[in-house]
């Protein structure tokens, strides 16, 4: 028996597509696209001159064309920078579902966010994602995360920023991520111990399929429940990395079939083909079948 893909979050994060906001034919097309969520991008990818457009790109698009079968996050500039007031008022205009925070250092920066989304009566249901791309931000992930748990923290992800981390720590580029696996690790332990997603690095080269099928392979068993992307290329590749495989879907079914038999009532292990399984082992199975019904309903027409 081979060990499940546990999952916990109430919502699909297997693809997360980031695109530019100044990209009105990207934004276009996403109606099309089969990605779990979309980040649009309002930082890194949007030139100086280009911001203001690209928060007039958002405002249109969630005002006319706001997907309600996925999740919309808008990554705004940092707090501090010069077009931080301006992506705030969008964000409290437009209430898309999370705001990713860029270049988060410490708890602090949680906290104060998310007080400043509170003072000015954003809803509950916006919600914060964090990028953790800087030095500070990995050593601090345990208390970063801890956030999500305090009143009104409103933290439900940590978004792993690899390109940043690398040109800080000078760790070059490397397939298998080797020198990178114990910050990416820390993540995922940080955001486990506080009920939050952890989401994986993106991949930069679009156009190498089987390098990103195996980036993806390597993310899911470290434990991350999906991958955020920068081109819709990528999106089937973690869709299918981070969905269950029909052979875990088998077990699960057969676990939970072997717990609702009258004779477990009350058991909290019982024997299956000759290997003790436990309670435990039936929370993670009912958890993937969960999983497994949001992606049945994200396929449906």
């Amino acid at each position: 028996m081979s060990v499940i893909f546990d999952h916990h979050p109430s919502r699909l994060r297997r693809s997360i597509l980031c695109l530019p906001a100044s990209n009105q034919r990207a934004i276009d097309k996403l109606a099309s696209l089969d990605a779990d969520a979309v980040i649009l991008d309002l930082e890194d990818a949007v030139a100086e001159e280009m911001k203001a457009e690209a928060r007039d790109n958002i405002r249109r698009f969630m005002t006319n064309r706001r997907p309600q079968d996925r999740e919309v996050i808008v990554r705004v500039n940092a707090a501090g920078s010069a077009h931080f007031a301006d992506d705030m008022a969008l964000v409290l205009d437009c209430e898309p579902d999370a705001v990713l925070l860029p270049k988060v250092q410490a708890q602090d920066d949680i906290l104060e966010f998310a007080s400043h989304l509170s003072e000015n009566e954003a809803p509950d249901s916006l919600r914060i994602w964090a990028m953790m791309e800087t030095p500070l931000a990995i050593l601090n992930a345990g208390s970063i995360a801890e956030a999500g748990r305090t009143h009104g923290g409103r933290l439900d992800c940590l978004v792993v920023g690899l390109n940043d981390l690398r040109k800080d720590t000078g760790v070059p580029f490397d397939a298998s991520r080797t020198y990178l696996v114990p910050w990416l690790m820390q993540v995922v332990l940080a955001a486990r111990a506080f009920g939050l997603s952890p989401i994986d690095s993106v991949s930069n080269d679009f156009r190498d399929l089987a390098g990103f099928s195996t980036e993806c392979q390597q993310g899911r068993a470290m434990g991350f429940d999906g991958k955020m992307l920068i081109h819709p290329a990528q999106i089937d590749g973690a869709n299918r990395a981070f969905s269950p495989s029909e052979e875990e879907i088998a077990e699960a079914r057969e676990i939970i079939a072997a717990f609702a038999a009258p004779e477990a009532a009350n058991r909290n292990a019982i024997s299956i083909g000759g290997r003790m399984v436990e309670r435990l082992h039936y929370e993670q199975a009912a958890r993937l079948a969960e999983r497994v019904r949001m992606i049945t309903e994200r396929r449906a027409p």
